[in-house]
């Protein structure tokens, strides 16, 4: 056993850089993990920053000087942030008590007078009993929803003053990453080893592929949401906000999102509709919205695609949505992909075959 193992770190942990990756990954990961939740506004900025440089870059090879650069561009996502923060999460947020409180009582009382035909059509398979305690189970489960939706209990005072302590850093601590990038990135290669190879080719494969994927993303939510809003608008459906909000944000989620979402629409056209052509005619648009979506403006947004297999894509987002919640979920793809290119980077044993000199023939 003991040589088993000598030879598998002889194999995989010859080559000193390897040595240093591996420390820098955990010392990345014990930094999430252990001082995430402190440092929370520092890595929410760093991570802003960094897909905002692309824009400040774009903008200085047009021959706008650097600071009047990071000055237009920190103008631009204070303003997104200040409208997100005043105007959109209001209207999300009185769209989903007006949801809960009016709504959702409709969808319930459908559902329950379907539950309660199910033993008189299907006597064999189901019975009232189960029946009962399957509507029991969801009016309490409603309950509680309800309760947490349209309450705001003083326990969850701190959270909100945490919220506001997070909101008044993260602006501040993007403009000093944006503006001092270049004195921030020199300080932290100074505890980098002159020699770092394996750290470089996985920066490098790495760079464009996470930038380019959040960038196409944050498009992607932006333009799905903002043509399900104007859709649902002129068809005069109610909650048009905040179902456009979460059709935009679905499309985090590969293969699943879509899925999830399409109920809330349907339900919602189907209490104000009813079965007509209305509903009908609007998930028919609905559907051609995910089509193009699907079809045309990931492939076009994702020219570059990252090449995971769709059981790595779904365990990502199981695994880093687990940990980290939404955001483990909106960089569940670019993480993954990370681990990708460090395994590929990986030093093995046929990359040393050129270094051992082979052993002299024996005479």
């Amino acid at each position: 056993m003991v040589r088993i193992l000598k030879n598998w770190v002889d194999q995989y942990f010859s080559d000193e850089e390897a040595v240093y990756l591996l420390v820098v990954l955990l010392s990345v990961g014990l930094i999430i993990v252990f001082l995430g939740g402190m440092l929370a506004p520092v890595l929410a900025a760093m991570v802003i920053a960094y897909l905002m440089q692309g824009l400040v870059s774009a903008l200085e090879r047009r021959g706008m000087r650097r600071m009047l650069a990071v000055g237009s561009v920190f103008t631009l996502f204070l303003g997104g942030l200040i409208v997100t923060l005043v105007v959109l999460l209001p209207m999300v947020w009185r769209q989903t008590v007006l949801l809960v409180r009016d709504q959702l009582p409709h969808v319930l009382k459908g559902g329950e007078a379907w539950l309660r035909e199910l033993p008189t059509r299907y006597p064999e398979m189901v019975s009232i009993e189960q029946v009962d305690s399957i509507v029991a189970v969801i009016q309490r489960e409603v309950a509680e929803i309800g309760q947490g939706v349209l309450t705001l209990s003083l326990a969850s005072i701190p959270n909100l003053v945490e919220v506001m302590v997070f909101l008044v850093l993260l602006p501040l601590l993007v403009f000093f990453f944006l503006k001092d990038k270049d004195e921030i990135v020199g300080w932290l290669m100074r505890f980098l080893p002159n020699r770092r190879r394996i750290l470089s080719h996985v920066w490098q494969e790495m760079d464009g592929q996470i930038a380019n994927y959040v960038r196409g993303k944050a498009i992607e939510i932006l333009l799905v949401g903002s043509v399900t809003f104007v859709a649902f608008v002129l068809f005069g459906l109610n909650y048009a906000v905040l179902l456009g909000v979460l059709v935009g944000l679905s499309v985090v989620v590969p293969y699943i999102g879509a899925t999830v979402v399409t109920l809330p629409v349907a339900a919602v056209a189907y209490v104000q509709f009813g079965w007509s052509g209305d509903f009908a005619l609007v998930m028919v648009v609905y559907g051609i919205i995910q089509f193009i979506d699907g079809n045309i403006l990931v492939p076009l947004l994702f020219s570059e695609a990252v090449n995971l297999h769709p059981v790595a894509i779904i365990t990502a987002i199981l695994l880093f949505g687990g940990l980290w919640g939404l955001w483990g979920v909106f960089f569940a793809i670019p993480l993954a992909t990370l681990i990708k290119a460090v395994i590929n980077a990986w030093p093995g044993q046929d990359d040393f075959s050129e270094t051992i000199p082979d052993k002299p023939a024996e005479s």
